[in-house]
């Protein structure tokens, strides 16, 4: 035999002897990288964490794959396939990159997410095809191979759909998934230690993996599909005749229209209204809005107590109008309102605002505009037939409407000197709007406000071209905001659509200039005619309670009476959830305000 063919056999016995001691490690790094994966998977869901910390965990996962991938291999004792090595390393790379690169940004790390589950899945793909130990066990592993293929590739592509929400909420999904991976390393392993321990048994595992693989392809595609539901928002009932203006529309604001029996959303012991009236846009020029009538079952021979209410956010499209609801009623403190009509007599007249329900631009968080439209619809209800009001009334409002209520106040007497406001209560006001747009800016709820004034006040103020000058990466996640309301079901696609936009919607050169200052404007100063309440949740994401004390101080340092009450833990929906002690506190104050009892401002309190 010649020396060459020596060489070569050693060289190869020494090939195989290689192998067969990585194949001898592979069962302990099987076993190992198995634990860790699940490991990974169970504290990104159990341990509460940043964005940051969540890409470096993330990426550990993806480099525990990769070296799987890489090092591990699948026949015994075999050789790990060139491909298989090549794919492996790219997922290192990945994780690596997600590791140590947290501050991207999550756009760029969903980007890495995505690429990263793709990759494994061209991966199984690759080894179903070229691997020999793959067509070696047969149908039921390329079925497996295949499944787990297009599980991951979806995932991955659902990433790419989540980019700011990937790294927040999709981690429980990518953890699930980090579980199954292990889960499933873990099992192999023990099926290839109990096949050399039973070589001669018929013992034929395939099929559970196969049916694990199957699993994972179900939830991605729920995954999927939920994803696109959950983006595309709720199908809402589109405004239909009733809130079509007629032919001639009456220059004088506040004229009722029409008006048509409520069915839907009415409590026990109400009866309900829709109304179509005339009003005012922002430049002073006639319009149509619509609202709601809500009074009790039994007539009254003397005119009911009139509250006038001003609804909160639910979105700029005619389909958002809470007269259009299936609970037109629930807005707000709605478990007051309803207890103040069926327990006390009172009547609640609610303007939808124009754009909500009727055709025209929204005037959203534009506040004397907003007024308007509330003391109109007030106004047409003193001219409805099957009830009679006073002109004597208490005015509400939450958030928006909180907002619109102050304003309702400050107008009041100089656009309809009819009434006399008797209290004005307002429930986490955005009274200051400027400082709103600076504090939230970069928050997910900030970025969907910011998506409607910039929809709505790009047409009412056209000199702005506020969307021509938004952020980069934001233009598409505002258009998308536009048609989707904020109340109801919803709100959820409303607020992952503002999610998605990568940075604050207005940069800080539009809020440094004319832009800033018409936010400005928006603040409700007074003088106010009335005793006003103001209730502020200490836990409010949203409406900052710092900023909502600064508007106090600087309303109580101008001589207004303001009754300030604040309720630690309670976030900006909760101060007006049905078991939130507001509620009780809000009924009685109002019914003080009718009987006359002393106001208790808290402006010199200690």
């Amino acid at each position: 035999m010649s020396d060459d063919s020596l060489n070569e056999q050693a060289e190869h016995g020494d090939g195989a002897t290689l192998r067969r001691r990585v194949h001898e490690l592979s069962t302990p790094l099987r076993s190992a990288i198995g634990i860790a994966a699940v490991a990974v998977g169970a504290l990104l869901v159990l341990a509460p964490m940043r964005v940051q910390m969540v890409a470096l965990v993330t990426g550990a996962g993806f480099v525990l794959v990769g070296v799987a991938a890489a090092l591990i291999p699948h026949a015994a004792p075999g050789r790990v396939p060139l491909h298989a090595r090549v794919l492996g390393g790219v997922l290192v790379v990945l994780g690596v990159a997600m590791a140590v690169w947290p501050s991207a940004g999550a756009p760029g790390l969903a980007f890495l997410i995505g690429a990263a589950l793709i990759v494994h899945g061209v991966l199984a793909v690759w080894q179903a095809v070229r691997d020999d130990g793959a067509r070696r066990g047969g149908v039921d592993r390329r079925i497996t191979a295949a499944l787990t293929a297009i599980a991951s590739i979806t995932v991955g592509v659902v990433a790419f759909s989540w980019p700011v929400l990937t790294l927040v909420l999709f981690r429980f999904g990518v953890a699930a998934w980090f579980v199954f991976f292990g889960l499933q390393l873990l099992f192999t392993t023990l099926l290839g230690l109990r096949g050399r321990a039973n070589r001669h048994d018929d013992v034929n595992p395939h099929w559970v993996r196969t049916v694990a693989a199957a699993s994972a392809l179900a939830i991605a595609v729920l995954l999927a599909y939920g994803s696109v539901r959950i983006l595309s928002g709720v199908p809402l009932p589109e405004p239909g005749p009733f809130y079509t203006a007629p032919a001639n529309v009456p220059d004088e604001p506040g004229r009722l229209l029409r008006s048509e029996p409520l069915d839907e959303g009415v409590p026990d012991g109400a009866r309900g209204w829709r109304i179509l009236y005339t009003t005012t846009h922002p430049d002073g020029t006639a319009a149509v809005s619509s609202g709601t009538i809500l009074a009790p079952a039994n007539p009254s021979a003397d005119p009911y107590p009139l509250l006038t209410v001003a609804h909160g956010t639910t979105g700029i499209a005619p389909k958002c109008a809470p007269s259009l609801a299936a609970a037109p009623f629930d807005d707000g403190a709605g478990t007051a309102l309803r207890q103040l009509v069926t327990e006390h007599g009172w009547v609640a007249v609610t303007s939808d605002y124009i754009g909500l329900g009727t055709q025209g631009t929204h005037p959203y968080l534009v506040g004397e505009a907003e007024a308007r439209n509330v003391l109109d619809a007030s106004r047409a209800a003193q001219q409805f037939d099957e009830i009679s009001t006073t002109t004597d009334t208490v005015v509400w409002g939450h958030s928006q409407g909180g907002q619109a209520a102050l304003w309702t106040g400050q107008v009041a007497k100089s656009y309809a000197p009819e009434f006399t406001i008797k209290g004005v209560a307002a429930f986490a006001p955005a009274a200051d709007l400027y400082g709103l747009a600076e504090a939230d800016k970069s928050e997910v709820g900030g970025k969907t406000i910011s998506a409607y004034i910039a929809n709505t006040w790009n047409l009412l103020y056209p000199e702005l071209q506020l969307t021509e000058h938004l952020t980069p990466g934001s233009k598409h996640g505002v258009e998308k905001i536009r048609n989707l309301c904020f109340n109801g079901k919803d709100a959820l696609p409303a607020i992952l659509r503002g999610s998605q936009i990568p940075n604050q919607v207005f940069p800080d050169s539009l809020l440094d200039g004319e832009f800033g200052t018409l936010l400005k404007r928006q603040t409700p100063t007074g003088p106010f005619p009335a005793p006003v309440l103001v209730a502020q949740g200490l836990a409010d994401p949203l409406v900052k309670p710092a900023l909502q004390q600064n508007w106090i101080d600087a309303r109580c340092a101008a001589g207004e009476p303001i009754d300030y009450r604040t309720f630690p833990g309670l976030s900006h929906m909760s101060l007006v959830a049905p078991d939130s002690p507001l509620t009780p506190q809000l009924v009685q104050w109002t019914l003080d305000r009718w009987t006359g009892v002393a106001p208790t401002p808290t402006c010199n309190a200690g």
